[in-house]
């Protein structure tokens, strides 16, 4: 096991392997075999390629030692943030292939985030795009590598408008050797395959490491539930960076599966549903926000949608009368799905009723899975009451990546991960996911920490106080409020002069602020903390509770 990584029990992982949930199959060998059997099959389908299953893994081979000719080793860490294209795919699996362990990270993230994730693992490598959307990832990724040791190789997929003679990044295009000079390294199933990111209720993101063992078994349970088959054709919408996408089954479980992934640009109906016309897409995966968009777009473009068999919805809650409204737009199932990209999933399943796909988040997918809901003395509380989701299993982590005293609260003694959140089960075995007991927004199905955007008002000038609270919003589930109070003689701002500044100190952009509000005070506890709960129902137009007291404030989100 890589250092600073928590291996399982031995016990555990002993039982794991005896009833056959890890059968010590590497990520490698899931596409070697499934390029042995579907060879000349259409794997994936995006930025203008077709590429089949044998293009693919002699592809990722010629990549893989073209990785290794550049100095990228076993058990090396490599950040990489890449689109929805089929190079994400490549550049993973040629990774795994010499052993190296990409971290991944969303094409939304800057130099923060960058910057955190390649100090945490200690990256030596970096892969990122050229310019997209209008922001030059490779000046980006020029600056990490002057500020972090560590950091010495990196690879621009795409234009690259900073490149200059003598500069040492390489094209990703240019990135080829041969895979027959040397043997590729034997993988340990047991061991690290990559770092997925938990989603940010601290400052930044941790680490989540995941073995081959325990993500080839997820792919396996999680096609099951989906009835996933060699005949599907899974749609990636949301970035592929999301364990939703990548594994549930996603990217890697409909790869294992023989069928082919067709990649989207971005989520939007206009986007999506020519793809799911021509390719005819039969699975894809999403977030509430966006399938109310598909919802409207469902009513005025014309495009032929009767391929689509299921749509998974997750991430966020789904409220019941949008659950209502999928199957009569789409004329497809709808499958609803809790998952964290630490482990635990549940999904509905055909069979179930109606009741029960339109309410609750289903069941694990896996027999070995265990839940607990507990209250706040630890105790397991009585089927149907609320407390927090505990779960352990054999692809649920042991331990965040180089964060023992995190770990040391985050983990009960026996190995049971506290999720934060608040859930019940209902008297068939169904998980509600009712909340959350950590302060993190939920926007649109990413994971806002209201701590790290606090943090950076703080740091701007003429801002003497900050609280960030959620605010609902019918489109999004929650949009991110900032509440300030001025230093004395500093002039309020309006809220896009706060995104700018927020901007200039490298945030994504899914983390700013979608509204701005001026108090003369923040609301405080008994303790002396900010009273969130007071705030919240201030910048609601609501009498805040407990106290009565009614702080003046002032909008300033124009």
């Amino acid at each position: 096991m890589l250092d600073h990584c928590t291996p399982w029990p031995a016990e555990r992982a002993e039982r794991y392997r005896r009833d056959g949930y890890w059968r010590g199959e590497s990520l490698v060998r899931l596409l070697a075999d499934a390029a042995r059997t579907h060879g000349p099959k259409t794997a994936l389908v995006g930025a203008g390629r077709r590429i089949s299953y044998a293009e693919l893994e002699q592809e990722v081979r010629r990549l893989a030692a073209g990785f290794r000719d550049h100095g990228i080793g076993d058990r090396d860490r490599v950040v990489v943030q890449l689109p929805n294209t089929p190079d994400f795919v490549r550049v993973c699996f040629a990774l795994f292939t010499i052993g190296a362990r990409p971290v991944f990270s969303l094409p939304a993230h800057r130099d923060v985030e960058i910057r955190h994730l390649c100090e945490l693992s200690g990256a030596v490598g970096y892969v990122s795009p050229g310019l997209l959307r209008g922001f030059d990832h490779a000046a980006l990724a020029r600056r990490i590598r002057s500020e972090v040791p560590t950091l010495k190789h990196l690879f621009v997929c795409g234009d690259d408008p900073s490149a200059s003679d003598g500069d040492p990044v390489v094209p990703l295009s240019e990135v080829d050797g041969d895979p027959d000079a040397a043997p590729f390294p034997v993988l340990d199933p047991s061991d690290v395959a990559f770092f997925l990111l938990s989603g940010g209720t601290t400052a930044l993101p941790k680490l989540i490491p995941r073995t081959h063992d325990d993500y080839t078994y997820q792919v396996r349970a999680a096609g099951s539930a989906a009835s996933l088959t060699e005949r599907d054709v899974y749609l990636a919408t949301l970035p592929v960076a999301f364990n939703f996408t990548w594994g549930c089954p996603g990217i890697v479980g409909t790869l294992r599966a023989g069928g082919t992934v067709v990649f989207a640009e971005d989520p939007t109906p206009e986007t999506c549903f020519p793809l799911i016309e021509r390719e005819r897409v039969t699975l894809t995966s999403v977030v509430p926000s966006v399938v109310q968009l598909w919802l409207e777009g469902a009513e005025w473009l014309t495009d032929d949608l009767s391929s689509l068999r299921t749509l998974q919805i997750g991430s966020a809650k789904l409220h019941r009368t949008v659950a209502e409204q999928i199957e009569p737009a789409f004329g497809c199932r709808l499958q609803q799905v809790f998952g964290m990209a630490e482990g635990l999933c549940t999904f509905t399943r055909d069979g179930d009723p109606a009741e029960t796909v339109l309410t609750t988040q289903g069941r694990p997918i896996s027999p070995a899975d265990e839940i607990r809901i507990v209250g706040e003395d630890g105790a397991e509380v009585p089927a149907g009451e609320v407390g927090e989701l505990l779960a352990r299993g054999p692809y649920t982590l042991q331990g965040y990546y180089r964060a023992p005293e995190h770990n040391a609260r985050a983990f009960t003694e026996d190995g049971f991960y506290r999720s934060g959140d608040l859930a019940r089960l209902t008297d068939d075995g169904n998980l509600v996911i009712e909340g959350r007991i950590k302060d993190v927004i939920i926007r649109g199905g990413d994971k806002v920490s209201a701590a790290e955007v606090e943090g950076h008002l703080q740091a701007l000038d003429g801002v003497a106080r900050a609280a960030v609270v959620a605010v609902p919003d019918d489109f999004l589930g929650e949009r991110t409020c900032a509440c300030l109070v001025r230093a004395d003689g500093a002039e309020e701002m309006l809220l896009p002069e706060l995104k700018r500044a927020m901007q200039a100190r490298g945030l994504a952009e899914y983390k700013l602020p979608d509204r701005l509000v001026y108090l003369d005070e923040l609301p405080l506890t008994g303790l002396g903390k900010t009273d969130k709960k007071a705030l919240a129902a201030l910048v609601r137009g609501e009498r805040p509770p407990e106290t009565g007291a009614f702080v003046p404030s002032r909008d300033r989100t124009a």
